[in-house]
């Protein structure tokens, strides 16, 4: 089996991890000592992380569209959802835009790009690439994007 074959199928057992025990069970399978973005993080900040947005949309989802690896990377793109019933904490967290916002209960879906570096089953390093815009549109806390505001006089 490749080192790709087998980065691939880590990320098969998050998913069904996920599936089986909820969203924070996405956090085990971050090395003790990682990259999140560029900066170095503990397996216990990307729980807490992973915790903020669970309060946030307790529903959660992000559900896997593609799988690429190459080497130690895995690129994913992913549907990203869920509802806003709760009130981030964590300023880090959706690019800061939800922190100590009062519950919408509106629903989203946007789509993430996700690339993960992994050694001996473990992600070591971790980027992403979000639509958080539209995310904030879909919950009514951005005007919503529309022909005539998008035109150009």
């Amino acid at each position: 089996m490749t080192i790709e074959e087998r980065n691939k199928m880590v990320f098969r057992q998050i998913d069904e991890a996920i599936e089986r025990d909820g969203f924070l069970a996405h956090a085990d399978f971050f090395a003790e000592h990682s990259i999140n973005h560029g900066v170095p993080v503990t397996r216990d900040m990307v729980r807490a992380i992973l915790q903020d947005i669970s309060h946030t949309f307790p529903d959660v989802k992000m559900e896997t569209i593609n799988l690429v690896a190459e080497g130690e990377w895995v690129v994913g793109r992913y549907t990203f959802s869920g509802t806003h019933t709760g009130v981030g904490q964590h300023p880090f967290v959706h690019g800061g835009l939800l922190a100590g916002v009062p519950p919408t209960n509106k629903s989203f879906e946007v789509q993430h790009i996700h690339m993960f570096r992994l050694r001996d089953g473990q992600i070591v390093e971790h980027w992403a690439n979000r639509d958080d815009v539209d995310k904030m549109r879909q919950l009514g806390l951005m005007i919503p994007m529309t022909f005539e505001s998008s035109a150009i006089a």
